[in-house]
């Protein structure tokens, strides 16, 4: 072969190799713009599992996407962004279907599913970290009346279960003792004999949806009602601080559905609510004088350490 054609294959193949190079950064380019998480995309029926109402400082977000359009050949990729108004980014602590990060207040995040080709095949709907270290003023007591709001029911709604069996158990008594030991005026007994009156309940479980129908769950009996909001009563406490009663009163139901439901969560304007103390009865009036007895209910997806470590900031 002459000189001249090896010039002219080398030329050939060094282009050839340039063009393949070239081809190879437009896919990787193309890679990262397919990536970039429109504001808009269309949500699938993708799921997020391991979300917690609230978080406290220096909390880890565990999170694990699932979907049952994957058919083998997609990958995640995970977002945050910082509120409603910030633009999503592609998230550090993403690694495959699992999420783990430092919680941070009010940090949206989301994860997207691409197949082979980069196109979206699912996508999770965004949640939002709260962090609720149960500090402040307002959470004991002490609030002006114009800073109380109404509350829609969809700040109670969900699948909750009472800590009352917990308690029996023994499971809490880590809580009082430690109480007990922060306290001058009360010991462990006498705050086991206190939240024994307050926690004691038959109701192991309430399901609440965002159309104001409530299930109870009383041993083997289930019976439910749709109920109305009826407004908000402020009580004054002993103590010198106050606290806020958000009331339903009851629409249509079963017989035994109580005619009035009252919650009381520590919250006074609207928010979802990571735990509440609940009161039912027929009398609307009788209830807002009872103080010693609230059966209180956390997310049933709670485990018993997550319920510990929130009562030790009460």
């Amino acid at each position: 072969m002459s000189k001249k054609l090896l010039r002219i294959a080398g030329i050939l193949f060094i282009a050839l190799v340039l063009a393949a190079c070239q081809d190879s950064a437009d896919e990787e380019e193309d890679h990262e713009h397919d990536h970039e998480s429109e504001e808009n995309a269309e949500a699938g029926d993708a799921e997020m599992e391991g979300f917690n109402a609230h978080y406290h400082t220096g909390d880890t977000v565990s999170l694990t996407a699932t979907t049952e359009a994957d058919e083998g050949d997609g990958h995640w990729h995970w977002y945050v962004r910082g509120g409603d108004e910030g633009e999503w980014e592609e998230a550090d602590g993403g690694d495959g279907e699992t999420f783990e990060s430092e919680a941070v207040n009010h940090q949206q995040i989301k994860a997207t599913l691409y197949d082979g080709d980069h196109e979206v095949i699912s996508e999770t709907e965004p949640v939002t970290i709260i962090i609720d270290d149960h500090d402040g003023d307002v959470y004991e007591g002490y609030f002006d009346d114009e800073d109380v709001e109404d509350r829609d029911i969809s700040d109670w709604a969900g699948e909750w279960k009472s800590i009352y069996p917990y308690f029996e158990e023994g499971a809490l008594d880590e809580v009082y003792e430690h109480r007990a030991e922060e306290s001058d005026d009360m010991s462990f007994e006498e705050y086991k004999e206190y939240y024994d009156t307050g926690y004691a309940t038959d109701v192991d479980n309430i399901e609440i949806t965002e159309d104001g129908e409530f299930t109870f769950h009383e041993g083997d009996e289930t019976y439910s009602g749709t109920y109305a909001y009826d407004g908000y009563e402020i009580l004054e406490y002993e103590a010198g601080n106050r606290g806020v009663r958000f009331i339903f009163e009851l629409e249509e139901g079963d017989e035994k559905a109580p005619q009035n439901i009252q919650f009381s969560d520590h919250i006074i304007a609207p928010q979802k609510s990571s735990h509440f103390h609940i009161y039912w009865g027929d009398d609307r009036d009788e209830l807002l004088e009872e103080v010693d007895h609230w059966p209180t209910y956390y997310p049933v997806e709670w485990s018993e350490e997550q319920i510990i470590d929130d009562l030790y900031l009460h």
